[in-house]
């Protein structure tokens, strides 16, 4: 038997599309272009207050989709915040707007719910065969934890596996952890990490009473984690984490362009050198935010990556030639194998390729800056 509420939606998309009809054209464009300049940097929508969510991106896309205005760049951006919430528990109404938002994209040619390649055991075992044994993964990265855990399975002994929460309070992040390790199909995770601490609500969350970090010592003291870590988007978080807690690591952004066109990363790298600490680079291939309706050649990058390999070499220099102790490709799997190429023949910058490089990024916009922007 059909849903009445099938007919009663499409029936409602057509009222409103036929009702919209009738509304001059300069108006329609002022609503739908205000609705693109709202769309977040995640590809998702926000209420009147907090990040993104999925209710409210719903709407959103279906304001679009009546103004006609549901444009490729949009599509494209909407995916990533959609695939990325796959893995996320999601209440009834915020996962029916998932499906709805999946499916208008799925009419503009955009497939989120598609199945993922089924050939993740030979990308493993090609990564291991490169000399990759560290592997990073979340439960915000879309399927990826189910994706990667029966196929790391065989080499679980051999390979340095972390994992990482959004979670800030010590119930939650329990839960999380307990989820993570049933989907990767393991008992135990070498480095469990909070996952892109930004906020001084963060922080303090996370460090009160009944907060993550908490819960992370009773993990570690119950033999489900080894070593504890962060990663953070802004300097004044990670700053406020290091004093406060002897974590082993620090997952952080480390890129050309955000050290020396935003004042981002210098102090933090110095004070977890201080720290003797573990240090895990991010977005070294990262170029700045993807320009304004830009085709998204690198769906799963949030921002623009720097793709052409002589640019993408000498980021990804300047990032080992720091004390690094690793550094993290982008997620797009060409991206990932050109860093591989290249950090095959990795040489440290020479003081010449420095200041050229610092004169070229000194000119960009980076994806972060210190003080951090509301």
């Amino acid at each position: 038997m059909q849903d009445p509420t099938d007919n009663y939606l499409l029936a409602l998309a057509d009222r409103l599309t036929a009702g919209l009809s009738h509304v001059p054209a300069a108006e329609r464009a002022v609503h739908a272009a205000y609705l693109r300049s709202v769309q977040n940097a995640d590809g998702g929508f926000s209420g009147r207050e907090g990040g993104s969510d999925l209710y409210y991106t719903g709407f959103a896309l279906r304001g679009l989709a009546v103004l006609d205005a549901l444009n490729p760049d949009v599509c494209s951006r909407a995916a990533f915040f959609l695939r990325n919430s796959l893995a996320v528990q999601a209440s009834v109404v915020d996962f029916f707007s998932l499906l709805y938002a999946s499916l208008l994209l799925q009419v503009g040619g955009t497939d989120v719910l598609g199945a993922a390649p089924a050939d993740w055991p030979e990308r493993v075992a090609t990564a291991l065969e490169r000399g990759v044994n560290y592997f990073d993964v979340a439960p915000t990265y879309g399927n990826a934890e189910d994706r990667l855990g029966p196929a790391l399975a065989p080499y679980r002994q051999k390979v340095f596996l972390a994992c990482k929460t959004t979670q800030r309070r010590g119930t939650e992040a329990t839960a999380e952890l307990e989820r993570s390790l049933q989907r990767l199909k393991t008992d135990w995770f070498d480095l469990y990490q909070l996952h892109a601490v930004t906020t001084p609500e963060d922080v303090q969350t996370i460090l009160g009473p009944g907060g993550a970090l908490a819960a992370f010592q009773a993990a570690r003291q119950a033999g489900k984690v080894r070593f504890l870590g962060f990663s953070a988007h802004s300097v004044e978080a990670a700053m406020a984490l290091l004093d406060a807690f002897d974590f082993d690591t620090i997952l952080f952004p480390i890129n050309a362009t955000t050290w020396h066109a935003g004042s981002f990363g210098p102090q933090v790298l110095a004070r977890a050198l201080e720290k003797k600490m573990g240090i895990l680079a991010l977005k070294a291939m990262a170029k700045g935010p993807w320009p304004k309706d830009a085709p998204r050649t690198s769906p799963k990058c949030w921002y623009e990556p720097v793709s052409e390999p002589s640019e993408a070499a000498l980021a990804l220099r300047f990032t080992l030639s720091h004390p690094v102790t690793a550094a993290l490709p982008p997620g797009d799997e060409k991206l990932f194998r050109l860093a591989l190429d290249l950090a095959t023949g990795f040489t440290p910058l020479t003081a010449e390729e420095a200041r050229t490089l610092k004169e070229r990024a000194i000119k960009g916009e980076p994806i972060f800056r210190y003080p951090r922007q509301a």
